[in-house]
């Protein structure tokens, strides 16, 4: 008997510390599985965010080309702007008085194109019309100047406008003219 008690201490010994060690492993594992389980949520959250944020970078990228003028050489491009410009003057009931030469600058891979122009209306409204459909212009005609003067019942000012163009997409004025 005093055998058998010996025996169940000295078992009872050294089960006791394997059965604990036994416990401790599994609940380092399962406080493991636990913080890999939430690891995972964060990646599956953090990858809906991603790609809302990939979709509006886009949408934006498609909206900023929509503002920048093409064409396959600077005065084609410069053409454009002035079309555009003498366009939306029509479309709003004022007269060109002049333009002149679009003046550029180059920088990093972009083209900005300034162009000039005076004008002339009998209605104030007009001009008011005329820098609305700029503002709303595609491509986009940003105005860098503007001037207006009254003189009896007509209206005479200037405008300056730039536009925008990838330099880097454009063939060179010598290539072109060959």
């Amino acid at each position: 008997m005093l055998a058998g008690l010996v025996a169940m201490i000295f078992f009872g010994n050294s089960m006791f510390p394997a059965i604990g060690s036994m416990y401790n492993e599994r609940e380092n594992n399962i406080g493991s599985i636990q913080l890999d389980i939430a690891r995972e949520r964060r990646l599956i959250e953090d990858t809906l965010r991603w790609r809302e944020r990939r979709i509006e970078s886009q949408a934006e990228q498609i909206e900023l080309e929509q503002q920048v003028f093409s064409g396959d050489t600077i005065p084609i491009i410069e053409a454009n702007i002035q079309r555009e410009l003498s366009q939306h003057a029509r479309d709003s009931g004022i007269t060109v008085s002049s333009t002149r030469l679009a003046e550029r600058l180059s920088s990093d891979g972009w083209l900005l194109i300034s162009q000039e122009m005076s004008f002339r209306t009998d209605n104030a409204g007009n001009t008011v019309s005329f820098l609305q459909k700029l503002e709303d212009s595609q491509p986009r005609l940003r105005v860098t100047d503007f001037s207006v003067n009254r003189s009896r019942n007509q209206y005479s000012g200037s405008i300056t406008v730039v536009g925008f163009a990838r330099s880097a997409d454009l063939l060179t004025e010598e290539v072109a003219s060959r």
